[in-house]
């Protein structure tokens, strides 16, 4: 049997990718959960209050990207607002060392967090223990929750506040293709509408 192709494997992955946002795009309860989530942080940046952000491995860098595309620019010139990732190493080394990885955002979320706050959780399996733990911190603190997942939502679907779920796929990269898409729309979300941010 011959060996595929270079250029059919790579072919393949974004006739996959499109696939995935193709289901994404045709339930249109996923714009719903865009909008609600969008008026959350609309909603904490009004209120004087700021969003945090966290994950693992490839969940933290879109979390990370989240965060400094609120406080830096995205698409326009606009006042900084105050976003900020759980991703310092030194933070997470301490924690880790000190309680287990599974307290990393948790901890900070603790120390930092503030009622009005809201949390962006990421995690493609909705599984992460760290995530969630950090989940029930921000709603003890009285944070509202936005979390992005995939698979079947894990036990963060049902604590969030608003779920926006990848569609069902086998590995974790198609779940942060969407992910990423979702979050530059949350970011537009808050740009279009900063004239009822005071």
């Amino acid at each position: 049997m011959q060996k595929e192709s270079n250029i059919e494997l790579i072919r393949k992955e974004f006739i996959e990718a499109q696939s995935v946002l193709d289901n994404f795009i045709n339930n249109p309860d996923n714009f719903k959960s865009i909008i609600s989530a969008g008026e959350l942080l609309l909603a904490a940046f009004n209120g004087r209050h700021k969003v945090i952000s966290c994950g693992n491995g490839g969940s933290m860098c879109d979390a990370m990207h989240f965060a400094e595309e609120l406080s830096g620019r995205f698409r326009n010139d606009r006042k900084a607002l105050p976003a900020l990732s759980i991703s310092d190493p030194s933070h997470i080394s301490c924690v880790g060392n000190d309680y287990g990885y599974d307290f990393i955002f948790s901890r900070y979320i603790e120390a930092v967090g503030n009622e009005g706050d809201v949390l962006l959780g990421i995690s493609t399996s909705g599984k992460s223990a760290n995530v969630i733990n950090a989940i029930n911190s921000a709603k003890k603190k009285g944070m509202k929750v936005i979390g992005l997942t995939g698979k079947d939502g894990g036990p963060m679907a049902s604590l969030c506040d608003v779920e926006i779920r990848a569609p069902h796929s086998v590995y974790a990269d198609r779940a942060q293709e969407i992910h990423i898409k979702v979050i530059h729309s949350l970011i537009l979300y808050v740009e279009n509408n900063l004239n009822n941010i005071k």
